[in-house]
């Protein structure tokens, strides 16, 4: 057909062709582009992202948390913060809630740090002619075995007035919310209360005795026959290595040493909280005689005792993980307010007042983080540990706070310094039935400080299994950074 058509018009449809298959290849490159370009903004922006977390790109520390089964097994959340560069070293999940456990108790401890006096209110009481009428506050320390120091015990004791307590400022619940119901029994869920005394728990020791003997029959000693009744000779004054029984080679008298073996250990278990109960329990340890005023509201002027020092009850907090003594310093802190005796009206106050500056808000519960309502982000707690960081000036005090990787506290057992120095990890443990976080302070090797938070959910092994690997990861930070 082209050959019949006049040259200037094969010429004209050849330059047509021409064109439009330039047309449709610019095209098609334009398309093509876009389509790169915007299937890889994702990929780069995850890129840049991992990027501004780990230092330099590429870390050994990603590596590390990929390729570990037991952290791929569970849900882990992490970050490693550099205080003196305001910069993330390393974060996975920082940004998800876990349930923290005793974690929970850093922010009772930033609560103190925050509303606290250096002492703690111990009662709070009034005068009228010759009776005295006192309230408690929440101090944990009355009567207890490592935490008293004879304050209200020997103000009690030597006032000449008549005593009279009274629990109307008290307006929470003695169990906190979350709380396990079948728990109510063991010494780690004592009971909230405006007036403890002794750990609000009775101690009981126990004795546990071995006896190894030989078994009696109605006839005398088990022996067969029984004729050799008659030749056991009980040792009143064995020698300690002498065995159960003895025979002399040329004789038929048995050597009978029965052995006793006596161990033994106290058991705490919470009472249950009645002003009736408290009453007498004051009665019968002052020696005197104890009123209960039930419906006598505290006046707006009181008088104020205190007793221990805060650092000492945050010490005792801290170190063993006191669920007590967390519970009791937020009441502690109400009474400080002015407020009536509640948990939940502190943390309203601090987390409006004190933990705006944290990136996600935290669903706070309790002061003892035996609620598993409770739940955190491990960036929140980062910022959190420096936030409390700053209310110190040297480390050594808040350090002396702390457990101390294979020296004391909850971790004595965990997070050694392997070549034989001084700790280098500080930090609060938090552990629940498949829960298990650590966060605090970590010293390198060049001693530069870093914050962590370690935050572990939903593991089905053994807790000693996460820790082990946990060792491993913030073993490498003290080495390499």
């Amino acid at each position: 057909m082209l050959e019949q058509l006049p040259l200037t018009l094969v010429n004209a449809i050849n330059c047509d062709h021409m064109m439009k298959s330039i047309y449709f290849h610019f095209f098609a490159f334009i398309s093509l582009a876009f389509i790169g370009f915007t299937a890889c903004t994702p990929t780069e922006k995850m890129s840049q992202e991992k990027k501004s977390k780990v230092a330099g790109g590429h870390s050994p520390l990603a590596v590390m948390f990929d390729t570990s089964e037991v952290f791929n097994a569970n849900l882990t959340g992490f970050e490693l913060y550099d205080p003196d560069r305001e910069s993330v070293i390393y974060a996975q999940n920082e940004n998800r809630y876990f349930t923290p456990a005793s974690n929970t108790k850093l922010f009772t401890f930033y609560t103190g740090l925050k509303m606290l006096p250096d002492s703690i209110r111990a009662l709070e009481y009034v005068v009228h002619g010759d009776s005295l009428i006192f309230w408690g506050t929440g101090d944990p320390s009355f009567l207890h075995s490592d935490l008293d120091n004879g304050t209200v015990y020997n103000f009690l004791k030597s006032r000449e007035e008549k005593l009279y307590f009274s629990d109307s400022n008290f307006d929470d619940r003695l169990l906190g919310p979350g709380w396990s119901w079948s728990d109510y029994n063991y010494y780690y869920q004592t009971e909230k209360s405006p007036l403890p005394m002794y750990g609000n728990t009775a101690e009981f020791e126990i004795q546990d005795i071995q006896l190894r003997k030989i078994a009696e029959t109605d006839s005398g000693p088990a022996v067969r026959p029984r004729f050799f009744q008659s030749y056991i000779d009980t040792l009143s004054d064995p020698e300690p290595e002498a065995p159960l029984l003895f025979r002399a080679i040329n004789g038929n008298e048995f050597e009978y040493k029965p052995e006793a073996d006596t161990s033994s250990y106290t058991i705490d278990k919470p009472y249950h909280y009645t002003p009736k109960l408290i009453t007498q329990m004051l009665a019968d340890t002052l020696g005197r005689a104890v009123s209960y005023l039930p419906k006598v509201p505290k006046p707006d002027s009181v008088n104020v005792l205190y007793s221990i020092a805060a650092d000492t009850a945050y010490k005792h907090m801290l170190r063993p993980s006191d669920n007590f003594i967390a519970e009791q310093l937020l009441l502690v802190t109400a009474s400080e307010l002015g407020k009536p005796l509640n948990s939940r009206s502190v943390i309203d106050t601090m987390k409006s007042e004190y933990l705006e500056m944290l990136p996600k808000e935290p669903q706070w519960v309790d002061g003892s983080g035996l609620s598993r309502y409770n739940l955190f982000t491990p960036g929140s707690i980062v910022r959190l540990l420096q936030a409390i960081d700053n209310e110190f000036e040297q480390n050594e005090a808040l350090f002396d706070l702390l457990p101390a990787g294979g020296e004391r506290g909850t971790i004595s057992s965990w997070y050694a310094n392997r070549n034989g120095g001084p700790p280098y990890v500080f930090a609060k443990t938090g552990t629940l039935s498949n829960n298990h976080c650590l966060s605090g302070f970590l010293i390198t090797s060049s001693g530069k400080k870093l914050i962590f938070s370690f935050m572990n959910n939903h593991y089905v092994t053994s807790s000693s299994v996460v820790k082990e690997e946990m060792e491993k990861i913030l073993w490498y930070i003290h080495e390499h950074f």
